[in-house]
């Protein structure tokens, strides 16, 4: 019995004056370790893919964080400096998949980036530096090579009382990592908010009326999943969707 395939979206880089489509290995992994599925590799060329035909042979998706940024047109802004850097060819890549994935009810978990690209492409708008607004943490990646202190827990997430996230959790707060610069600033009208950093900063999110599967964290549950129980019980949720279970 073949595992379900799961494409997993690709930035587009330079790396020694040559453009390469790079994915983490900890998503990956996460995909194959946690979720029990075949990763797929999508690569940033919008240009020269067919998204409907793409998604019909796929069992799920998977939108993975980065270091760039969604571009502010994306959200009707003004492209600025403190939003940058940008990766146009992913943008371009990942809202035709957004929609399509949406349209055909493809189980879709999205991630760090992937969640502000979710929130982008339904309507919503980011802030650029998180930070810089009066009252919200600093959630930005701790600057140290210690990748275990990087990815450690920093602060409480508080989900909404009989929402998917508290369903898959079994409680209502969890810790969480915290490692971006970018945040919501306006939702998304089809949007659902439930689950809010200490702050009141959303970072879990459903898509209201999801035909499936079609969840949204701002933090980073890739990272040694099986290591952290609602990382193992997130990436079990999205595999028995995958699986036509949920």
């Amino acid at each position: 019995m073949r595992r379900p395939l799961v494409g997993v979206t690709a930035d587009l880089r330079t790396y020694n004056n040559s453009l390469m489509h790079t994915v983490g290995d900890k998503y990956a992994r996460a995909v194959w370790e946690a979720s029990g599925c075949t990763p797929i590799i999508i690569p940033a060329m919008a240009e020269s893919q067919e998204v409907h035909d793409m998604l019909d042979s796929l069992d799920g998706l998977l939108f993975t964080g980065s270091p760039s940024n969604v571009h502010p047109t994306r959200y009707g802004r003004d492209p600025h400096e403190k939003a940058e850097p940008y990766d146009q060819a992913r943008d371009a890549m990942t809202f035709p998949l957004i929609d399509g994935a949406l349209e055909k009810g493809l189980p879709t978990l999205f991630i760090c980036r992937g969640f502000q690209e979710l929130n982008a492409a339904l309507g919503g708008t980011l802030h650029p530096r998180l930070h810089e607004v009066e009252g919200r943490l600093d959630h930005r990646m701790p600057r140290v090579d210690d990748m275990d202190v990087r990815y450690g827990l920093r602060h409480s997430m508080t989900f909404t009382p009989g929402g998917q996230f508290a369903e898959i959790a079994g409680a209502t707060e969890i810790q969480v990592n915290s490692l971006h610069g970018q945040g919501i600033d306006e939702a998304a009208p089809g949007i659902e908010i439930e689950g809010v950093a200490p702050d009141g900063t959303p970072e879990a999110i459903s898509v209201r009326g999801a035909k499936r599967f079609a969840l949204a964290v701002q933090w980073h549950p890739e990272y040694k999943p099986l290591q952290n129980d609602f990382s193992t019980r997130l990436f079990r949720a999205f595999s028995e969707a995958v699986r036509g279970k949920d």
